[in-house]
């Protein structure tokens, strides 16, 4: 029984992943993107 729990959990997981990367990818690294253009295109001087 203990190896058919382990399995269940491990499925869970597996199903919350995908709310934890949709804001990671659609958010967080867009504006990691967005805010390390910002500062090559400041410190550059480039337009």
């Amino acid at each position: 029984m203990k190896i058919l729990s382990r399995g269940i959990h491990s499925m869970t997981t597996l199903t919350t992943l995908p709310s934890i990367f949709v804001p990671l990818v659609g958010l967080v690294f867009p504006a990691i993107a967005m805010a390390s253009l910002f500062l090559h295109v400041q410190k550059n001087k480039i337009f």
